[in-house]
């Protein structure tokens, strides 16, 4: 029955390859659900934490639902689409949904816009509009937007793990501060210090040698031995968090969580406990209030859906071309075999990440590793979905991986997508002047959307003066027009009152 439905032996394959590819999958991809929970644990733009209590209680929740969610669309994406494509909330994504979106609304109306993108992009896909614009864009111009965001995640990695901090201001008096001419300095005042920093170097070399040698599983694995590692470290030394008050601080100190044992009630180990999935439900509860936040507003809450939507658009369909190649599932014209079906089961999946408060879900490169142990169907991702689906049991474990024990895995994503550049026509300025601008905002901006539009606006600009109108696609020259007016924003909303 099983061979019959997902074709296996027609695509070459046999059940013990394809489970052995859905857990190689798996074991590439879990970090997810240590990090996510590390990126969403923040207060929003009214300094609540998602689903309401303090930072462990979110990093619990969102740990549980982050787990769940891509369970259930990663088991759907191969039950539907026989594709050997693994779904989770996407890196990067969740960043821009955490730092550009819910500082500056809460987190109903953060997660609400992310349901709203995620029909969105099922309308475009059912509609044959998504192919389009995707055409719109040069190659080149979807490539920089990878490596930005790749830039962007290992920047947000070395300021979490305290690697790069931001310099103080300096003092003129006893009332006056002046900004330092240096935005970010290498640890404090120049100088590493602290056993978190240890670890954060421990397990960036730990995750590069893994990866070296070619160890399935290496991003996860650095993880985990560095978290061992951090726990036996401050049980010896009492380390503590780095925030000891609202006004005192400790630079040595663990930047996020405390590396210490989960304990119930009565003082027992608790390593394992019933999920909560208190973030279910949350994008449902207030779906166009960014729309009237005065701190977004109409115009600004449109650019940021469509940000995402931008974001979901290139990464999805970059990841199943490569996976389909790979796999060799595609035909003599390189089209991929069940194109819509894979197109629309991963645009339901940004809608239930929304919908379930643990941000856009979408497809992960890291199934090619699957697909390297020999997964050829569906069947491959029904297993990683269902190991997904058993880690919602360990959401407790989550709460004590310290920032610097996961954010090795950030720089090393990072790098995977910042390989990219290579693919970039740099002999084109028109191709090259907007790529780079694309590529450096990003981090240098610290927002997504930024480098985007930059690279959009420059590319038409210049295209235009180079007398290459004709090369510009007027979807392309729209999306163009919008950036501008988002940039624009402030003054324009000066000028209309």
């Amino acid at each position: 029955m099983l061979d019959s439905y997902f074709k296996i032996s027609e695509r070459g394959s046999s059940v013990a390859q394809e489970i052995r590819g859905g857990l190689v999958t798996f074991f590439t991809m879990a970090y997810i659900v240590a990090l996510n929970p590390l990126i969403l644990a923040t207060t929003d733009g009214a300094g609540e934490f998602i689903g309401g209590g303090d930072r462990t209680n979110a990093i619990i929740i969102v740990a549980a639902g982050t787990a769940l969610v891509a369970g259930i669309l990663t088991i759907l994406m191969g039950a539907v689409a026989n594709f050997p494509l693994a779904l989770a909330t996407g890196l990067g994504l969740n960043t821009f949904v955490a730092v550009s979106i819910a500082k500056n609304s809460t987190w109903e109306q953060a997660m609400g816009l992310v349901l709203i993108e995620g029909i969105l992009i099922l309308i475009l896909v059912l509609t044959g509009f998504r192919v389009a614009v995707f055409k719109a864009i040069p190659t080149s111009l979807k490539v920089a937007i990878s490596v930005g965001i790749g830039l962007f995640i290992a920047l947000i990695g070395l300021v979490d793990a305290g690697f790069v901090r931001r310099t103080p201001n300096v003092v003129w008096g006893s009332t006056n501060s002046k900004p330092s001419a240096v935005p970010l300095e290498l640890g404090d005042g120049g100088q590493l210090v602290g056993w978190p920093i240890v670890i954060f170097a421990f397990g960036l070399f730990l995750t590069i040698i893994l990866m070296i040698k070619k160890i399935k599983g290496s991003i996860l694995i650095g993880i985990v031995t560095s978290t061992l590692l951090a726990i036996f470290i401050e049980a010896q030394f009492k380390v503590g968090n780095s925030f000891l008050s609202p006004t005192e601080s400790n630079s040595r100190g663990w930047a996020l969580n405390n590396p210490a044992l989960p304990k119930d009630a009565s003082g027992n180990l608790n390593l394992a406990d019933a999920p909560r999935f208190d973030t279910l439900g949350i994008g449902f509860s207030d779906i166009f209030g960014a729309f009237t936040n005065p701190k977004t507003g109409m115009l600004a809450a449109l650019l940021l859906v469509f940000t995402l939507l931008l974001a979901d658009f290139f990464d999805t369909m970059g990841t199943m071309t490569a996976i389909g190649n790979q796999a060799g599932l595609v035909d003599r014209d390189g089209n991929i075999q069940g194109a819509n079906r894979i197109l629309i089961v991963d645009s339901i999946a940004a809608a239930a990440g929304g919908a379930a408060g643990v941000s856009s879900n979408t497809s992960y490169i890291e199934s090619a590793t699957g697909v390297g142990e020999g997964a050829r169907t569906g069947l491959s991702s029904i297993v990683t979905g269902i190991a997904f689906l058993l880690t919602t049991f360990l959401a407790p474990l989550v709460a004590i991986i310290p920032y610097e024990a996961a954010t090795p895995a950030l720089l090393v994503v990072g790098f995977l997508m910042m390989s990219q550049v290579k693919n970039i026509d740099w002999d084109d300025l028109g191709i090259g002047i907007p790529a780079f601008l694309t590529i450096i905002l990003m981090p240098f901006s610290y927002n997504i959307s930024v480098g985007i539009g930059a690279g959009f606006v420059t590319h038409v600009v210049i295209r235009y003066v180079q007398g290459r109108r004709k090369e510009v696609h007027p979807l392309l020259l729209l999306v163009a027009g919008l950036f501008m007016i988002y940039f624009l924003a402030s003054p324009i909303n000066s000028w209309v009152g």
